[in-house]
């Protein structure tokens, strides 16, 4: 039996580790932003990122601290299917890869999903869709600031507020200075880091288990695990499928990335970064199946991840999960700061003014909304409120409503804007009931399937003729719409 005996690294080390890694990112930060002087740079990487950067964002923003912990942390609650559960995040990258042609299509010159449902639906849509984004922006990045403060105390001993405040800092720095050209950049070198450290991390497990022996020691003490037939990991499933299709069709960060591409090149982005992704979460979720049957104590199941890999691999081990976790993290934190900071200028702030802003303007306003984003962020995690997956969760049932008025307003004339508000609305709340009343893996799941109904009947009963031309027309500025008002 392997019992977990405390951290597996000495502060000093995990102090060391942080400081090089965080220099590290700085400096490329300062380095990429010599690109980044005009919004559009800062914004969308003047909008010519190609096939090789493209995948790696993709990898790298989807590889987060909720793949390597919280894949895991579903094999060690709910089994087989549990792991098998996480998985089905990649079908979203499948499925946004035709969708990002057509958002670059429609909308050449954009720079956010909330643009493209106020434009597409109207204000009656625009208001409840950018509560949702922002909501699951905050909360994303909230869950990723947590897992950095916990994923440093297991390892080196380092105490949670110190850990998470060095690693959102870190983050805010370097996409402060170097915007989308420093997280796409940054994506390229983290992606190439997590991808091998995992490939090496598997191997290491690999040659330090049975998986006969682990087998055995799951049926005998952990039956429910290894069950086909186990209703809670099968709802499961269901939910985080939905729920990777809800956060990627609504998110502006994959939108940004969508216009930042070169034109063709998301299709092929997207569909090698679902690949690539797609083993990622099975092999994490090995060591959430390891730890009872190796009999490694548990305190927090949103940690058994690195602790198994940490405790089995000894100071080698843990020195590689720092370095692949701490990379996924980044590559998180740094994609919602610059996309969600695009949501607050574009969507936010600038329709509030009468006149047009300049593009330096813009920048500055992006600046300080990836300064307020990072202490608000920062400020919340610090109370270190619930499990990752209750805190990631809890927005589910929001994005899940979300899949159908984004793919509706995409592809068909006929969903009104009626149709669009009342199924994000109503499908939110019945699905913010089933969080609270049966739990957090069947939110998304109901919340979809609410949402899909009343935008159905709304979109039956109120049609719309909604002209696909005007996309890619240029929005009037707010002083031209007081003129003409």
């Amino acid at each position: 039996m392997i019992v977990a005996s405390g951290p597996m690294l000495s502060p000093q080390a995990g102090y060391t580790m942080l400081a090089i890694f965080g220099i590290l990112w700085v400096s490329l930060g300062l380095w990429w932003g010599r690109r980044a002087k005009s919004y559009d740079g800062f914004a969308v990487a003047g909008r010519n990122v190609g096939l090789a950067l493209g995948t790696a964002t993709a990898v790298a923003t989807w590889i987060t601290s909720n793949t390597t912990m919280l894949a895991p942390q579903f094999a060690l609650q709910l089994g087989i299917w549990g792991a098998l559960a996480y998985a089905t995040a990649s079908f979203g990258l499948f499925a946004f890869a035709p969708m990002s042609a057509r958002i670059r299509q429609l909308m050449p010159c954009g720079y956010t999903a909330v643009e493209f449902i106020r434009r597409r639906y109207g204000p009656l849509a625009t208001g409840p869709f950018l509560v949702i984004s922002m909501f699951y922006a905050l909360t994303w990045l909230i869950s990723m600031s947590m897992a950095g403060g916990k994923l440093l105390t297991i390892l080196s001993g380092i105490p949670y507020p110190i850990g998470m405040t060095a690693v959102v800092l870190v983050c805010v720095l370097y996409t402060l200075f170097g915007g989308m050209y420093a997280v796409i950049g940054t994506d390229f070198i983290q992606s190439v880091i997590i991808l091998a450290g995992l490939v090496v991390v598997a191997i290491a497990i690999m040659t330090h288990t049975d998986i006969a022996d682990v087998h055995t020691k799951l049926a005998a003490n952990r039956p429910m695990l290894l069950a086909i037939a186990f209703p809670a990991a099968i709802m499961a499933l269901f939910n985080n499928m939905l729920f990777g299709f809800g956060e990627i069709f609504h998110s502006n960060v994959w939108w940004s990335r969508a216009l930042a591409m070169r034109e063709g090149v998301g299709p092929k982005a997207y569909v090698l970064g679902g690949l690539l992704w797609l083993p990622v979460p099975i092999v994490a979720g090995f060591l959430g199946l390891a730890a009872p049957a190796l009999g490694i104590g548990i305190s927090q199941p949103d940690t058994v991840g690195p602790l198994v890999a940490a405790t089995l691999l000894g100071t080698g081990g843990a020195l590689l999960v720092f370095i692949v976790v701490f990379c996924s993290l980044a590559s998180s934190i740094d994609s919602l700061l610059a996309a969600t900071s695009d949501l607050i200028v574009n969507d936010i702030v600038e329709p509030l003014g009468t006149q047009p802003a300049s593009d330096q303007v813009k920048r500055r306003w992006a600046s300080w909304s990836i300064l307020a984003l990072g202490a608000l962020a920062w400020s919340v995690a610090l109370a270190n409120v619930g499990t990752l997956a209750t805190v990631l969760f809890f927005a589910g049932p929001m994005v899940g409503s979300c899949i159908w008025p984004i793919v509706g307003g995409l592809y068909f004339r006929r969903p009104s804007p009626l149709a669009a508000s009342s199924a994000m609305v109503i499908g939110s709340l019945i699905g913010l009931l089933a969080y609270v009343w049966i739990g957090w893996f069947v939110g998304s799941l109901v919340g979809a399937a609410a949402s899909g109904i009343v935008f159905a009947l709304g979109t039956w009963w109120f049609p719309d003729r909604f002209d696909f031309e005007s996309l890619s027309q240029l929005e009037p500025t707010p002083a031209l719409a007081v003129v003409e008002g």
